[in-house]
């Protein structure tokens, strides 16, 4: 498939540069709709949890997104997983949820870093939106269901850090996750949760030999190998 419409649909406008920057890195051919409705995690953040509503609503851009002539659509908002499964069956072509692709490579390289069976998978998570750490504890625990291996993940939210990043401030927003990353138990792997996250792994790799996933690159990668499987 040559120069396919990618539609990239966000929930913060601070997701949206790191996943250009990865596509313009990893798969250049690609043409990009990026498709903004920065009023879900206001949304999501007053009710406290999933409703009814914001599926639909992610339903509809998903739609907007075919009728566009997006042959494929990347969320890039971590806390909504439930709704972009809902989103995908709507429309029938390749949808991935922003986290999927980290979290399988991120059950990879623990392994290959820890290749002991018999010793527990220690995986990091770390988030700048509360909200994120409920719903992607839950898709990844989901994932790792009948797995030989035992797998812990250690979760991180880092306050004060989005806010930060939002306000123009991405050096206090790196510091920030950095240094949360330096408190946690050592694990094989750690991901940073959410795409406004990806600059981050820069200076946070400098402090620890830990490896560091983010989830843009990952996504990118992985949405490209599945459309050329379609």
């Amino acid at each position: 498939m040559s120069e396919p419409r990618i539609a990239l649909i966000h929930a913060t406008p601070l997701a949206i540069e790191p996943v250009n920057s990865s596509f313009k890195k990893l798969w250049p051919e690609a043409s990009l709709q990026n498709i903004l409705d920065d009023s879900l995690s206001k949304d999501h953040a007053v009710a406290g949890q999933l409703t009814a509503d914001m599926v639909e609503r992610f339903i509809d851009l998903a739609q907007y997104a075919k009728r566009a002539g997006c042959q494929g659509i990347l969320f890039t908002c971590s806390a909504f997983g439930e709704a972009i499964e809902a989103a995908a069956s709507a429309v029938g072509i390749p949808t991935l949820k922003p986290n999927e692709a980290m979290f399988e490579d991120a059950l990879r390289v623990a392994s290959d870093t820890n290749p002991n069976a018999a010793e527990v998978l220690n995986i990091g998570l770390v988030a700048t939106f509360a909200a994120s750490i409920v719903s992607m504890s839950e898709e990844f625990k989901a994932l790792t269901v009948g797995l030989e291996r035992q797998v812990r993940l250690h979760t991180l939210f880092v306050p004060h850090a989005m806010n930060a990043l939002a306000q123009g401030h991405a050096e206090e927003h790196h510091k920030l996750i950095s240094e949360g990353i330096q408190s946690m138990p050592v694990c094989d792997v750690t991901m940073l949760a959410q795409f406004s996250m990806a600059a981050a792994q820069t200076l946070a790799q400098t402090k620890t030999t830990t490896h560091i996933l983010t989830s843009p690159e990952c996504a990118v990668l992985a949405l490209q190998k599945r459309m050329k499987n379609v």
